[in-house]
């Protein structure tokens, strides 16, 4: 069964792509990097996500990186609070960017999930929310898993450092890096 796995960064696919392995599942990686900046930062995590697909041996498809784009769509809310109104538009943007991108190129209808909801900063419902409705626009069917359960992220911090993967310590846009 093949699973379109949004991936927000390395350290937070370890443990959904190794679940979703032991599952049964070829999981195929979207990367949506547009909200990370800057630019350095992007390729910092590009190259992490990089090195984590060939050591767990998935395929990862990197959509194009428009910070231009993913700016102008987010900057009516620029002066929004951490976790508000942008941080959802973002999840959106970010999720809507990986079905479309798969719908382009006429993969076949497949399950989707995300990253996303490793964090215990991110409103997984919301998330939840975000992807359901998204994945029913799109011929997907959403895989509802909150992947900071089971000590899901202390598991993802352990397995990045024994990995030696690149660990951010901002969510990637600009106004959160403030």
């Amino acid at each position: 069964m093949k699973l379109l796995l949004h991936i927000c960064c390395a350290p937070d696919a370890t443990v959904p792509v190794k679940d979703l392995k032991a599952e049964g599942f070829d999981v195929l990686g979207v990367f949506y990097g547009s909200n990370i900046h800057p630019e350095d930062e992007y390729g910092r995590r590009a190259d992490a996500l990089m090195r984590l697909s060939v050591h767990e041996g998935f395929e990862v498809l990197y959509l194009p990186y428009e910070p231009e784009v993913w700016l102008s769509s987010t900057y009516a809310l620029k002066d929004e609070p951490e976790r508000g109104r942008r941080c959802a538009l973002c999840f959106a943007i970010q999720l809507r960017s990986a079905a479309r991108f798969v719908e382009a190129q006429d993969i076949a209808s497949l399950r989707f999930c995300t990253t996303l909801t490793i964090s215990p900063h991110k409103d997984v419902k919301l998330i939840s929310s975000i992807g359901r409705e998204i994945s029913s626009q799109h011929n997907l069917v959403w895989d509802d898993r909150i992947w900071r359960k089971k000590s899901g992220f202390l598991r993802s911090v352990q397995i990045s450092k024994d990995l030696g993967l690149y660990r951010q310590s901002y969510c990637g846009c600009v106004y959160s890096k403030k």
